[in-house]
């Protein structure tokens, strides 16, 4: 009997590889806005002018982000606390920020 792979979940697969490249593409777009916010202080204008250019904004539809103008200003936000992409995606971050949070609203 022949092997037979189902060709829906191998464009599945593939189709979330894609998102994940794309992904990675914003992820480097913020890096780099943070980086020109730190150098020249206009990161979160860096990062709006790019979401909103056409290369900007299917990038993050491939990535399965809607690019709209309320994705655009939470990167603006992102882009405004300086705090890098590697960083703010660790375990280490999240917890401090939570309890930062905690701490406020108590």
């Amino acid at each position: 009997m022949k092997d037979f792979v189902d060709g829906t979940a191998f464009n599945a697969e593939q189709g979330n590889r894609a998102r994940k490249l794309f992904a990675a593409v914003v992820l480097a777009a913020l890096d780099d806005a943070i980086a020109d916010d730190k150098k020249y202080g206009n990161g979160p204008e860096q990062i709006a002018r790019w979401a909103r250019s056409r290369d900007g904004r299917e990038v993050l539809s491939c990535a399965g982000i809607d690019p709209n103008e309320r994705v655009v200003s939470g990167l603006m936000d992102f882009v405004g606390k300086g705090v890098r992409t590697s960083v703010a995606l660790s375990r280490e971050e999240s917890e401090r920020r939570n309890a930062a949070q905690q701490a406020e609203a108590a």
